[in-house]
């Protein structure tokens, strides 16, 4: 493959984030693309998320998906499948919230942020998979800025949801 192929990486990813989303729940759509409002240092974090996201979404039609079968590749291949499949799984539990808004079943059992870390291991796959030092290094510039993100949701989520979400949070952990 001499194209630039690494685009193709995205569809599943998008088809899985957007079209099952919207399929499963509307309404889920606008809860997924709400963030909480930032302050101080997540107000950079914020805008460091978002440039480095639109970063790999664009990088990626530069890339070429490079075949080799290689340990790198394998490796690559793992990540990728089992972050779609964290991902679908992750769409499916967040489109079902509770009366109130808070998902706290399924897979949101053990990860408070499980579909962030379906992104991450998703993007990592990517990036090894297209074997792109670049994108690797945008990856985990994304997945710094995206802890910053999360401290601002937890503290919404401690403002809207109160004790129960206090007690959620002693009681599941932030990634994994």
């Amino acid at each position: 493959m001499n194209r630039a192929t690494g685009y193709l990486l995205l569809i599943p990813f998008l088809m899985i984030r957007f079209v099952l989303l919207a399929i499963l729940n509307p309404q889920a759509i606008q809860r997924a693309a709400y963030f909480a409002p930032v302050q101080g240092k997540e107000r950079i974090a914020y805008y460091i998320y978002q440039l480095s996201n639109a970063g790999i979404f664009l990088y990626l039609f530069f890339l070429k998906l490079v075949i080799d079968f290689s340990l790198q590749f394998y490796l690559g291949l793992f990540c990728y499948l089992a972050g779609i499949c964290l991902c679908a799984i992750t769409v499916v539990n967040f489109s079902a919230p509770d009366d109130s808004g808070l998902n706290i079943n399924g897979i949101y059992k053990y990860s408070r942020n499980p579909m962030y870390v379906a992104y991450f291991i998703s993007f990592l796959g990517m990036a090894l998979l297209t074997q792109s030092l670049i994108l690797l290094v945008v990856v985990v510039i994304f997945q710094i800025s995206a802890h910053w993100i999360i401290l601002a949701e937890e503290r919404w989520c401690i403002d809207k949801f109160g004790a129960i979400y206090e007690e959620y949070m002693k009681n599941v952990r932030r990634y994994i």
